[in-house]
């Protein structure tokens, strides 16, 4: 018995291992097509980015497009989001970019493998890790030496792991290639209108590609979400926002939309449609509004989130030399004269990377702001505290201006006279959240000035209870800010992203049910970094069952996608 099962199990791995040398993936140029098991072939393909969708959804995001008639899909791999750190890789959890590989296979859909090093994508940086710029001298994507080595050792960490998943050897990957893409939408950017392409046209011109035979790839068929820091920017410095909608035949949450069903029918006009039901939308909870409670500003819980204490400079240092490459850095320096009358403090060479706070003593002076606000007047004593709390927006993700550092990376000057003397303390939020700063802890030690103030950055946090008695909860939902101005929350640890309702277009951010809890109350963490209603009105943000991320704000417009693709070619 053992021997005839010893004999089936070798004669398995034997058709198993033929099976395998007959799949094949090519190109015939006598007939202008690909080749796919010794057949033409022709793809319809769409884009998704496992790095934007949790991992809990990424199945139901993958059935979906299948059951579009799609046959392939087509993934980035952001190198930023694997190796945040020189050297220190990470595919874990969201990051299992092997079970997203196997989980396409499953599925029955092939991959089109966007391996980089650099992607673009409205990523942050475009995918490269900030840490490259150690090295100040480097130039990014092109023959320089240390460029070169550092994409070298990180393809000979990844292409092994994607070499299983080729389709020769039994796996999806069909190709690994770049610059393939019928838009589907357009990206935003804060403070511009939600970019909206009608479904009708996108339908017409996706079958005018088809019935010429082409392979398509539909950039998004679902966008997803820049959750934490990894939103991208472009130039003039232009970051988007937390949504990547996409105006996507699948939305941000992964519903079904009318484009999703306009493109489906046109597909199947050329593939035969997959036989079942298409999973429905994700339903939506609004578990209403949360009660927050200030507890600190960040200098008042400067201890918590800089244990190790400041880095000393006698002119300010960048995030990069800090090795901090997200979040924010609070640069404090002391007046050096006194500023009875309004004093003008100025960034004279556009030196702050993106927005800064400014402070005196605890008392909020004003913003500078890359490429908007360059100067603002501040008044004070001599010797007073000056705080700078200085965020980064996301870094550019295309072009020349890739190679773009944060924090204050010029000096700062006082009337005429350049600031010195800093005490630099990088910031590790996502830490204290996790360890120090949710819940009601016992009052930090309050640092000089109005103990009310409202105005300079500041945590809040409250407690969302999950109701009982009602089936199939948690549920997806959405967090609106009614009356906040800016900042960054986070749910049980989890960073969700950045709110901006004052700037807009987006105004609520989307809660994917696996961040969220039944059994206990779910922790809160808000850091409003300008203004909240709280000192005024009560104190809330509402979860609700509906997204808003095409407010009107107070831009008009926002250049067409073709300016967009020009400014590209420009840069490229």
């Amino acid at each position: 018995m053992l021997r005839l099962l010893l004999l089936v199990a070798g004669l398995a791995t034997v058709l198993r291992a033929a099976n395998i040398s007959q799949r094949t993936f090519g190109i015939d140029y006598g007939c202008n097509c690909f080749v796919k098991d010794g057949r033409p072939f022709r793809y319809i393909s769409g884009s998704i980015h496992y790095s934007r969708i949790p991992r809990y959804y990424w199945k139901d995001r993958l059935l979906k497009m299948k059951m579009a008639g799609l046959d392939a899909i087509q993934t980035y791999v952001p190198w930023n989001y694997h190796e945040p750190q020189m050297g220190v890789y990470d595919f874990s959890g969201d990051r299992d970019l092997e079970d997203f590989l196997q989980l396409a296979d499953e599925t029955g859909l092939l991959v089109i493998l966007r391996a980089g090093p650099y992607i673009c994508a409205e990523w942050d940086m475009g995918g490269l890790p900030a840490w490259l710029l150690e090295k100040e001298s480097i130039v990014l994507r092109s023959s320089d030496s240390d460029y070169l080595a550092a994409v070298e050792k990180w393809m000979s960490v990844l292409l092994p792991r994607m070499k299983p998943h080729l389709y020769q050897n039994g796996g999806p990957v069909i190709m690994v290639q770049v610059n393939s893409e019928f838009y589907t939408g357009w990206l935003d950017h804060w403070g511009h209108r939600h970019s909206v392409v009608p479904a009708q046209t996108i339908a017409k011109t996706l079958n005018e590609i088809l019935a010429c035979g082409a392979n398509v790839n539909l950039y998004m068929f679902i966008g997803g979400t820049n959750f934490a820091y990894w939103n991208g920017a472009n130039m003039p410095y232009m970051p988007q926002p937390t949504s990547y909608d996409y105006d996507a035949p699948l939305s941000e949450a992964g519903d079904l939309t009318e484009k999703y069903f306009a493109l489906r029918e046109v597909i199947g006009m050329y593939n035969q449609l997959p036989e079942g039901l298409i999973p429905p939308t994700t339903s939506k909870f609004a578990y209403g509004k949360v009660h927050l409670q200030k507890v600190g500003t960040v200098v008042e819980f400067l201890d918590r989130l800089s244990p190790a204490g400041p880095v000393k400079s006698t002119y300010p240092l960048t995030f990069v030399q800090l090795k901090q490459y997200f979040g924010f850095v609070l640069y404090r320096t002391k007046l050096p004269k006194n500023c009875t009358e309004p004093t003008q403090l100025s960034s004279p060479l556009n030196g702050v990377h993106d927005r800064a706070y400014v402070s005196v003593d605890g008392v909020l002076q004003g913003i500078l702001e890359r490429d908007k606000s360059l100067m603002i007047n501040i008044t004070g004593k001599a010797g007073a505290k000056m705080d700078i709390l200085v965020e980064n927006m996301g870094r550019v993700n295309y072009g020349r201006y890739n190679n773009d550092f944060k924090g204050l990376v010029s000096n700062l000057t006082l009337d005429q006279d350049i600031l010195v003397e800093w005490e630099i303390y990088p910031l590790d939020i996502d830490g204290a959240v996790n360890h120090s700063i949710h819940g009601y802890p016992d009052r930090p030690k309050r640092s000089v000035g109005n103990p009310l103030s409202y105005e300079t950055p500041t945590f809040y946090t409250g407690r969302l209870l999950i109701p009982g008695g009602i089936p199939d909860l948690p549920q997806d939902t959405y967090v609106n800010f009614p009356g906040w101005t800016k900042g960054q929350i986070w749910i049980n640890g989890f960073n969700l992203g950045r709110y901006w309702p004052a700037r807009g277009p987006q105004l609520t951010l989307f809660v994917p049910r696996n961040i969220l809890v039944s059994s206990v109350p779910n922790n809160i963490t808000v850091l409003e970094l300008e203004h909240s209603h709280c000192s005024t009105q009560a104190c809330e943000i509402e979860f609700v069952d509906k997204p808003v991320i095409n407010a009107t704000t107070q831009y008009k417009n926002v250049p067409p996608p073709l300016f967009f693709r020009d400014m590209w070619l420009n840069y490229l």
